[in-house]
């Protein structure tokens, strides 16, 4: 399906008086403000109503409405089951193990797609940083769809996020697949996963990070001259998109849905490799350390955390995480006691779900479950282990 590029669209936020001159990104002497991002709320409330499903508002003018009633329809009976069968059980879990001190800053690595999961954790959070494979997605697009292409373009997300509201995950293959097209995956994804959790957006900008890690909002005439630069993949074996590079790092502002007085919650996406080649001494690496203590989690990541080719954010983890949730994909049991963390074990573990992870740490893995008693866990929370038991382990600091 083709549904065009930025071009043309972004026209909008540009005023005849920025078009004289073409800034490049960087080129700005300091650097720019949120206030001086383009904001792309209009295109965020689109996502929210038609592909979310969060809002009855009026469609406009060009959008079928019975496309999206249907859409709605089963969406609204995919949310039903996601709450009662993953959000309402881990929540109270979560509630009943996680200190009332766990900072409200929150780092998820390999956590693409999933900001139900991190409200889901950590339902307190103020601010939540997703980092995975995947580029966040131009939200122009969805506007533009014909009839046809919108009913494509909704079959083709319920497909790739059926994973993510029946299994509380989505796989890498699913996200692959929304790296192009009208609705991209890492945007409508983390706007389901925000709407299943009764909230509303308020601001989508998109930035870039300076050497020294700080933020740049891009503005709307940098977004004009990226408009025919797309975005690549940054691992090989993923897939190009086909749209704009300005669109790979997003931040999306939300608050309870219909509460003026909510307090905002912030989550920006970052598209980024974190193998140690691309991660450590990188801007993202500085942007992390500046958050100071956070909160972590992960989950379904492949078990990169065992392989020491991702030792840079491993370490940066343990430096700087005060509590973290994870399945057996998270922190592996020598590094996290030498760090002065203890591990505490729910549900079963007998071995590693991928046939590539690391033995040796699997049966480290193995050893450490079966040496604590069994504590029940009702929710499935990332990769089941080898046999489809579901577990999870709680790494914190020795008491």
């Amino acid at each position: 399906m083709s549904c065009g590029g930025l071009e043309g669209t972004s026209m909008r936020f540009v005023t005849t008086a920025a078009l004289v001159s073409v800034l490049v990104v960087g080129a700005a002497a300091t650097p720019a403000h949120a206030d001086d991002g383009a904001d792309f709320i209009a295109d965020a409330r689109l996502f929210y109503r038609v592909v979310a499903c969060g809002s009855t508002d009026p469609l406009p003018a060009g959008i079928d409405a019975p496309t999206v009633d249907k859409h709605c329809a089963e969406m609204a009976k995919r949310y039903a089951s996601f709450n009662a069968k993953y959000i309402t059980p881990a929540k109270a879990f979560f509630a009943g193990v996680r200190p009332a001190t766990a900072p409200t800053t929150v780092v998820y690595p390999f956590g693409g797609g999933d900001l139900a999961g991190a409200l889901t954790t950590y339902p307190d959070a103020r601010e939540i940083t997703t980092i995975s494979l995947e580029h966040a997605g131009d939200p122009t697009r969805l506007a533009k769809l014909s009839k046809s292409q919108l009913r494509s373009a909704l079959a083709e997300f319920r497909a790739a996020s059926s994973g993510l509201l029946s299994l509380n995950d989505s796989t890498s293959e699913n996200m692959r697949k929304l790296e192009r097209g009208g609705i991209p995956g890492q945007l409508s994804f983390h706007m389901a996963g925000m709407t299943a959790h009764g909230y509303e957006p308020v601001a989508l900008k998109f930035f870039t990070l300076n050497d020294d890690g700080t933020i740049h909002y891009l503005t709307p005439t940098e977004i004009e001259a990226l408009a025919k630069k797309k975005a690549k993949k940054k691992k090989g074996g993923w897939v190009d998109t086909d749209f704009s590079e300005a669109f790979t790092n997003m931040e999306l502002s939300f608050r309870k849905a219909g509460v003026a007085t909510a307090p905002i919650v912030v989550h920006r996406h970052f598209a980024a490799n974190l193998a140690n080649t691309g991660f450590q001494g990188s801007p993202l690496e500085k942007h992390l350390l500046a958050k100071g203590k956070v909160s972590a989690m992960t989950k379904a990541a492949s078990y990169l955390l065992w392989n020491d080719g991702f030792s840079g954010i491993r370490d940066y983890l343990l430096a700087n995480m005060v509590w973290m949730a994870s399945d057996s994909t998270g922190i592996p049991p020598r590094f996290a006691k030498k760090a002065g963390f203890t591990q505490t074990t729910y549900g079963t573990f007998t071995g590693a779900f991928l046939e590539e992870a690391d033995p040796k740490t699997s049966e480290a893995m193995v050893k450490m479950w079966a040496s604590q008693p069994r504590r029940k866990l009702g929710f499935r929370y990332g990769y089941p282990d080898f046999e489809k038991h579901l577990h999870l382990m709680i790494t914190e600091p020795k008491k």
